[in-house]
This record gives structure tokens, sequence and C-alpha cells, in this order.
């Protein structure tokens, strides 16, 4: 009996020192995640956290609009009993349902949330991504045998990634990344018997392109095999071969369904890569150089201590995660200088997957995962298990710390989409029209959460080209050129102007008096008004 008391009590202690370092753990990266948002998440119960541009008047365009207007979407489908993974709403009647692979996997998660509202639910989502991300990470660095502290450091150094923090701020490519992790995650826990593990690391990985990000799934599919090989016997390879085909055929689908016969079906031009293609300065440029697609600074103490984390590795005689590891860092950070790296357009002309990217930055989360477990590694080279990897917390927060959040205007409950509520069916057209390829086009996404209308435009960089074809026929209206009929044929019965969308940058200001004066010469009525937006009703 007392040798039974005794164990049960050393049972008890052991789960009492897991659930304290889980809490540890929790709170460093929550912390990171304030940090990485700060000052802009003081405002988080009334503003978005996203990327922070030049101040102007209404809701402000980007990412975060589309990525909250997916996510959104995922569960409002779900709710109404129609499919999640559909977008009824944009560009109709020309389109049929688009898929909605932005939903998969956060948007059924993050459901319940957008009963406080859209904000609400974004910034929650932004704060419990960096807390996943390096959760994860750690998780996955502990089952590699590393300390609790050279672990926690790792998984700091990935969440904080500035690369990922900067993919955070509406793009989806940053919350997706902590998949990885997952993946390698459930994958260590499979090669301990369980199939339960190895699927859910065949279902993480396969979910990197299901959700879209095709590109990022180049690089983390040949990653998890590569790890496979290094990492596991026989039954182990047979489970990694199925996820890797898992993620192959996943990647299909969003070609076949997404891609295939949209304007970017023959793939990106190289003129196209250049344009986004990252120089050498960027790798060590701590602030946007250019424009934010090529801001892919790595740090400047950070790869230094991953080069020592290397060294460490191969100290230890471990030269299978040397080379995985090292080259895992490498490959990535040099495919994303693109066109200014020599190999690079050989290397898209003999592999058709690469010419579809248009950012070749999309591969590097790949490389700061495996940047963050060098640091690992070099952290658990040390005797002190506290003190050592304290201080490279505290440095890899002032080496990695950057600035990229803002607090942007929201605009919930806007008084002209609340009226068009009330009203009978009928198609929604927003003035000034964009092209669907312009970003322009996410702030009608986000007014969609508001009033849900079928609607002939749309933001989407792979929308069909009749989508394209019909937008280009609408754009006369943003100056007042009308084509009623082509409004009857679409079945438009109700038009918001967005004055906020004219002016330097987006549509000339010069054609927003003209479009005013166009509606009320033939018959539309005015419903309200509400920052800058008129809600008009066909005659």
């Amino acid at each position: 009996m007392a040798l039974r008391n005794l164990g049960a009590t050393r049972l008890r202690r052991a789960a009492s020192r897991r659930a304290g370092f889980v809490g540890l753990a929790c709170g460093l990266y929550l912390a990171a995640g304030i940090l990485a948002t700060w000052p802009a998440v003081r405002h988080a119960r009334t503003q978005f956290l996203a990327g922070a541009g030049p101040p102007r008047a209404g809701v402000v365009p980007g990412d975060y609009l589309q990525t909250t207007y997916r996510l959104w979407l995922a569960g409002h489908e779900l709710e109404h009993g129609r499919a999640p993974w559909r977008d009824p709403y944009s560009f109709r009647p020309e389109a049929g349902a688009q898929a909605n692979f932005a939903g998969w996997p956060f948007g059924l998660l993050l459901w319940p949330l957008f009963a406080f509202g859209p904000v609400v639910a974004w910034n929650l989502f932004v704060l419990l991504a960096y807390v996943a991300a390096g959760g994860l990470t750690c998780a996955w660095l502990r089952k590699l045998d590393l300390p609790r502290g050279a672990a926690l450091a790792g998984g700091l150094a990935f969440a904080i990634a500035p690369y990922r923090v900067q993919q955070s701020t509406g793009h989806l490519l940053g919350p997706i990344s902590l998949l990885l992790p997952l993946a390698l995650l459930a994958f260590e826990r499979g090669r301990r018997g369980s199939w339960v593990w190895l699927a859910l690391a065949a279902a993480s990985l396969a979910s990197i392109p299901l959700s879209g990000q095709v590109h990022l799934a180049l690089a983390s599919t040949p990653f998890f095999v590569a790890y496979a090989l290094v990492r596991s016997g026989a039954r182990e390879l047979a489970a990694a071969a199925a996820a890797a085909a898992a993620s192959v055929a996943a990647g299909y689908l969003v070609w076949r369904l997404s891609i295939s016969g949209s304007l970017e079906s023959q793939g990106r031009t190289l003129e196209e890569v250049r344009h986004y293609s990252a120089g050498w300065l960027d790798l060590v440029a701590r602030h946007a150089r250019h424009e934010n697609e090529r801001y892919v600074f790595l740090g400047w103490v950070t790869p230094l201590l991953a080069a020592g984390g290397l060294a460490a590795l191969a100290q230890a005689r471990r030269f299978g995660l040397v080379l995985l590891l090292g080259l895992g860092a490498v490959i990535p950070i040099l495919l994303a200088l693109g066109t200014n790296l020599p190999l690079y357009s050989a290397l898209w002309r003999a592999f058709p997957p690469l010419r579809y990217p248009r950012v070749p930055e999309r591969l590097l989360p790949v490389g700061l995962l495996c940047i963050a477990a060098l640091v690992a590694f070099l952290a658990a080279r040390s005797r002190s298990r506290v003190v050592v990897p304290a201080f490279l917390v505290a440095l890899l927060v002032a080496d990695l710390h950057v600035r990229h959040y803002g607090a942007v205007s929201a605009d919930e409950g806007n008084a002209a989409y609340a009226a068009l509520r009330q009203e009978s069916r009928g198609r929604l057209l927003e003035l000034p029209v964009f092209l669907p390829g312009t970003d322009l086009g996410s702030v009608y996404q986000y007014y969609e959460l508001q009033a849900t209308r079928e609607r002939p435009g749309g933001y989407s960089t792979v929308a069909l080209g009749r989508a394209d074809s019909v937008a280009r026929l609408l754009r006369p209206l943003n100056c007042g050129r009308w084509d009623g009929a082509l409004l009857q044929r679409l079945g438009v019965r109700y038009v918001a102007l967005h004055e906020p969308l004219y002016g330097p940058g987006r549509w000339p200001s010069r054609c927003l008096a003209p479009a005013h004066r166009a509606l009320r010469r033939n018959g539309w009525r005015s419903l309200a008004e509400d920052g800058g937006i008129t809600m008009y009703r066909a005659p």
C-alpha cells in the first residue's frame, strides 16, 4: 500500500509539473503575441489588429478583411445548413458558388467567436495563433528530447519570426504555418504506435494546401517526407508517404476547383515573380525596404544562433538532423530571393508547380521552423536549464521583435448596410467597381458580414475570367456612365456607393459626383447613408 501511495504521489507531482510547464508555455507565447501586436492590442475590443497603413477615412482595405470574410463564411454557411466550403455571394450570377478553401480549418473553430462580432473574433484568432504556433513547436521539440527551456526558446523563435508576424497581420499564411509543427508533433507521437496520431499528421499536412496555401505546400510536403526519412522506420515511412500523397491530392483539388479556369490557370510570369522577389539586403533589413511581400527579415543574432545549433548537432554526430534542418533552413531562404537568385529562372522553367507562386517568399515558414529548431538545439547544449534559456528568450525577443500591426477602423453596424437588411431580394453592386484581383474589393467582402447579398463583384486573385469580364463592363458606372440594361441583366436592385474608395491610390475622386448624379437621374432612391456610404434602391 505504501509503495502504491508513493507511486500515485509521484504521478500527481509529474502531472502537476507538466501542467505548470504547459501553463508557462501558454503564458509566454500569449505574451509574445501581445508584444507582437503592441500597441494596437490596446484597442482590440473595437478595432482590427491588422497591417498598419496610412490613415484613411472608413475601413482600410487589406487581406485581413478578406480573411475575416472567409473565416466567417464557413460557419455562416454551416449555420444555415449549406456547405461550409462554398461562397454563394461573390461574382454572381456570372459564376456559380465559389470554393472557399480559406475557411478550412480555422473557420469552423472560430465559428462560435463570431457571435461577439468580427472584430473580436479576428483579434482573438490573431492572438491565439501565436499561442498555438509557439506551443506546437515547443511540444514538437520536446518530442526530440530537448529540455524544456530549450524547447520554449525554439517555440518563441518560430512564433515571433518577423516574416511570420508580417504574414499574420491579414494573410492566412502566418496562422496556417502552425500546421507544420502540428504535423511533425503528431508524426512523432505516431512513431510510438498510434495510428490516430499518424492520421492527424496526414490531416495537418494535407490541410496546408487544402486551406488554399498551396505555395507553402510546395515546401512543407517534401520537408515532411525528408523528416520521416530521418526519424522513422518502414512502418512510419508508409504513413509519411500516405500523408504526402494526401497533401498532393489536396493541392490538386484546390488547383482543379479554384485555380484551373481562373485568370491564373497558366501560372505567373517571371516578370510578376521578379516584382515580388526579395533582395539579399532584405534578409537583414528590420524594416521593409520595398513592399510587405518582399519583407524577409531573419533577425541579426538569430541566424548566428541557428548556425551554432547546426554545429552542436554535428558535434553530437546527428548528421541526419544536420542535413534536414540545415537544408530545410537554407533552401527556402534562397528561394525567397526569387529571380535575384541566379538559378531561380532555370528552376521555374524545369519545375512546373513553381510557376504558380507569384510571391517566392511564401515557402519561407519551413525555413523559419528549421531555424527555430536549431536555436533550440544550441540552447540544449548548455548545462544550465534555466539561466541560459531565459537569456536566449530575452535575446530572441530583442532580436526578432518588429512592429507590423496597427489598430484599424472597423465600422461595425453601418446604417447604410443595416437598411439593406430590411429590403426585399435583389443583388447588390458596390461602387467603385474594382477588378477581382484588386485588394480594394476586400472592403466589400467585409460589409457582406453586415448584409448578406449576392453581388457581381468580389475579391479573389483566382477569379474566373468571366468575373473579370463583367467587372470591366461595370467599371464605367464608377464615373456615372450609365448602363441600366447591364444592371437589369445581372439582377442588381441595390447600389452601395463608397465615397472613401474614391481618391488618391483608389478610384479618381472626380468620378464621385457623376456617379451620384447618374443614380439619381435614373430614378434610384437613397435608402440610408453612413460613414460615407450611400445605399441606393432601384426604381
